[in-house]
């Protein structure tokens, strides 16, 4: 059915249009090794919970808005291939020596099995 890399980050609202940006040229990249699918989503209807929410979940503060993101493979071990040559391209490599736009301790990611796809 499928395999999905999930992402959950708090992005200084400031840095949103930065973020963007970055998030584009990185899909590029793993779309062109193989990623059938990469999105980026910002908050826009997200409320905080009584005991958790995404907000919550990344510790977000009031100058951060939270993304939802995730990329696509035909399996797990398609994700390995895919991730294996990501890491090795150069274009990437020089996004993540730039400036950091967020905080990456705070965010939450995890590989995910597609249960239901319609």
């Amino acid at each position: 059915m499928g395999y999905v890399d999930g992402f959950v980050l708090p992005i200084p609202k400031e840095n949103v249009d930065a973020y963007r940006e970055m998030a584009a040229e990185a899909g590029e990249v793993w779309i062109e090794h193989g990623a059938l699918e990469y999105k980026e989503c910002v908050a826009e209807d997200v409320k905080e919970g009584e005991l958790t929410s995404f907000p919550q979940g990344v510790k977000a503060t009031r100058d951060e808005t939270v993304f939802f993101s995730w990329i696509k493979y035909e399996s797990r071990a398609h994700r390995d291939e895919v991730n294996a040559k990501v890491m090795e391209d150069a274009r990437l490599k020089g996004m993540m020596g730039s400036p950091a736009l967020f905080d990456s301790k705070r965010m939450v990611h995890g590989g995910f099995e597609i249960a239901v796809d319609l």
